[in-house]
């Protein structure tokens, strides 16, 4: 059977500007392939767009930890792909750190029964087991617990358009340019696919990912080099947070929702 836990992984990040985006991925091609579920876009770019609601406790004790820097710490999210249509899926994810890796709980449901399962804790028929989540049942408990447990409630919408690849020779790696990032504070559900309040976290640059579980080959060490990349501590979730309070216009303030209408 599946767990319902992924493996641990090490996730490296760079912010690399948007002028070499195309000559970091021509150089990047003879060693990857498209992921399988990515599609092509008018440009011929093979992409897909995500879309994440990240939830925080009311005195967002998340957003803390990660500006504190506590090196094992859980976000909260509901993600889904590309747009929406009846009877699409969306998943709960727990993203755990533990040290410098990286492993996620998921599990898939029905994105149109958010309220029966995000206010009530109802799963049957809304939660889906399927092939590669066989265990969501397990996974969609645990999120559970921890969003009625900690009263946990949306606190930053973030959406970009994501170029996946995976390792043509070395199937371990997987490589993403996390395109044209937006953010919105205290998103409602409804906003998950949609929403006309999003901001540039950076129009100027792309976030570029490495992931691996080992170790990466030495074509990466390479890149690396070649583009003078530097290692960042990227979180879509705070630095997102933080473009919305950098402007000043912007108060921040605990979530303090007295009510569960953020479904609507």
């Amino acid at each position: 059977m599946k767990a319902y836990k992924s493996k641990y992984r090490y996730e490296r990040k760079f912010f690399v500007s948007n002028d070499n985006l195309e000559a970091l991925r021509n150089r990047l091609l003879p060693f990857v392939k498209p992921d399988d579920f990515t599609n092509k876009n008018a440009g011929g770019i093979s992409e897909y767009k995500v879309q994440s609601i990240y939830f925080d406790t009311p005195n967002m004790r998340f957003y803390e930890e990660k500006k504190d820097g506590l090196e094992f710490r859980n976000k909260f999210r509901i993600r889904s792909y590309d747009t929406y249509n009846e009877g699409c899926l969306a998943f709960l994810e727990i993203k755990v750190k533990s040290g410098d890796r990286i492993s996620k709980v998921r599990a898939p449901y029905y994105f149109d029964q958010s309220n029966e399962l995000l206010n009530y804790g109802l799963m049957d028929g809304i939660v889906k087991p399927m092939k590669g989540f066989e265990d969501a049942e397990e996974a969609a408990n645990k999120y559970l617990y921890h969003h009625f447990g900690s009263s946990l409630r949306p606190m930053n919408l973030v959406v970009y358009e994501r170029e996946a690849y995976m390792g043509l020779f070395d199937k371990d790696i997987r490589i993403t340019f996390d395109k044209n990032v937006r953010t919105a504070l205290y998103p409602k559900m409804n906003e998950l696919f949609e929403c006309e309040r999003l901001k540039y976290l950076n129009n100027s640059a792309f976030v570029f990912e490495v992931k691996y579980s080992n170790s990466p080959p030495n074509w990466v060490f390479n890149l690396v080099e070649e583009f003078s990349l530097k290692l960042k501590a990227i979180s879509k979730y705070a630095d997102g947070i933080d473009t919305h309070i950098e402007n000043r216009r912007t108060r921040l303030s605990p979530i303090g929702f007295s009510s569960l209408n953020y479904i609507k």
